[in-house]
C-alpha cells in the first residue's frame, strides 16, 4: 500500500517527529473525516508499506532526520510558488524555500522531489505576465534539482470564496491558462522539465502538457526498482490519475496559512488542533474518547518481483 502524507496537512513541515514516531512504533490511528469516531489503524510496517509520497512547502525541518526512513521508498511533493503573504502567510521567504529544494534533492536526487507550482491564481499583483516570469524565474533555479513540475488552477471552494473574493483573487480564464500552458511549456522545453497537470480536465496536450499521476506508482517502481499492480483511486476528486493511497494526515491541522487552502480555512480550528498534538500520540492531534471505534485497515503490499530479461 502506498501511504500519503499529506493531502490534508503539511507533515514534513510541522509534524515530521510524529511521523517517524509513528514509524518506530509501526502504526498510526487516522480518523475517518466523515465519520469522526472511526478510527482506522493503518500499519506502517516495510513489508507492507510499497511507497511514501511527502506533501510539503517546506521541509526544511525533516532534511536532519530523513536517514530515518532508510527502511522506505519515498519522494516529494514540493510546492514552490512565488507568492508570499498575504496569499502563503506563514512560509519562509523564497529564497530559502528554493535553497531547502536544492538541499533535499541534493540529499536524495532528483527523482525524489517533484515540484508543484500550484495552484495558479490570478489578481491585482498576479497577473498573467507575473506568473510568465515567476515560472522561468524558479524553473531556472530549480531544473537541476527535480525531473518534473505540476501545475494547477485555483479552484474555487465554497469555503475560500469569501476570502478570496476579499483579496480581488479569482481563478484562471480559459483563454488565459492556454496563454499560460504555451509560455510555460517553452519554458519547461528551455530547462529539460516535464510539466504536467494535477487533477485538471483542460486537454493541454499541444503543448506538450500531459495529466499527473501525483501519487505516481511508477515513480516509486524506478525509485524502488520492483514492479506494482495498483488501481486508480477513486476517492479523489474528477481528473485525479493518482494512483490508490492512504492518508495519513487531518485536516485543519497546517498552520502553512494558505488561503486557497480546503483542507486548513479556519485559522482558530487549525490553532487548536495544533494544541492538540502530541509527539508520541498514535493520532495526529487529540486523544481516543469511549465513542471511537478502532478498526485495523485491511492492507497488503502491491510489490510485484521484476521480471529479469534474459537473452539469447
Amino acid at each position: 500500500m502506498i501511504i500519503s502524507a499529506s493531502r490534508r496537512t503539511d507533515i514534513p513541515s510541522y509534524y515530521f517527529e510524529w511521523f517517524l514516531h509513528r514509524i518506530h512504533d509501526g502504526y498510526v490511528y487516522v480518523r475517518n473525516p466523515m465519520r469522526f469516531h472511526q478510527v482506522s489503524i493503518v500499519s506502517l510496517s516495510p513489508d507492507l508499506i510499497d511507497g511514501i509520497v511527502f506533501w510539503t512547502k517546506n521541509p526544511a525541518p525533516a532534511l536532519p532526520m530523513l536517514s530515518s526512513l532508510r527502511d522506505y521508498i519515498y519522494y516529494f511533493q514540493f510546492t514552490l510558488n512565488p507568492y508570499g503573504p498575504p496569499v502563503e502567510t506563514n512560509l519562509p521567504p523564497l529564497l530559502s524555500r528554493i535553497h531547502t529544494f536544492q538541499q533535499l534533492s541534493s540529499t536524495l536526487g532528483p527523482q525524489h522531489v517533484v515540484w508543484r507550482y500550484d495552484p495558479i491564481l490570478i489578481g491585482p499583483q498576479y497577473t498573467i505576465d507575473y506568473h510568465i516570469h515567476a515560472f522561468h524565474q524558479l524553473a531556472e533555479q530549480l531544473h537541476a534539482y527535480t525531473d518534473m513540475c505540476t501545475i494547477s488552477f485555483l479552484d474555487m471552494y465554497r469555503n475560500i470564496q469569501k476570502c478570496m473574493t476579499a483579496h480581488q483573487l479569482r481563478s484562471p480564464s480559459h483563454e488565459e491558462i492556454l496563454i499560460l500552458a504555451e509560455a510555460f511549456s517553452h519554458t519547461a522545453a528551455k530547462f529539460g522539465l516535464q510539466l504536467n497537470t494535477c487533477a485538471e480536465d483542460i486537454d493541454l496536450h499541444p503543448f506538450h502538457i500531459s495529466h499527473a499521476s501525483c501519487i505516481d506508482s511508477q515513480r516509486l517502481e524506478r525509485l524502488g526498482q520492483y514492479s506494482l499492480s495498483v488501481k486508480a483511486d477513486v476517492n479523489q476528486r474528477t481528473g485525479c490519475r493518482c494512483a490508490a493511497s492512504i492518508d495519513i494526515g487531518a485536516y485543519h491541522s497546517c498552520k502553512n496559512g494558505c488561503i486557497y487552502c480546503y483542507a486548513n480555512h479556519n485559522t482558530a480550528l487549525v490553532q487548536d488542533s495544533f494544541c492538540q498534538h502530541h509527539v508520541d500520540s498514535p493520532l495526529l492531534y487529540g486523544t481516543l474518547s469511549p465513542q471511537d471505534t478502532l478498526i485495523p485497515r485491511k492492507m497488503c503490499s502491491c510489490k510485484r518481483p521484476l521480471q529479469l530479461q534474459i537473452s539469447e
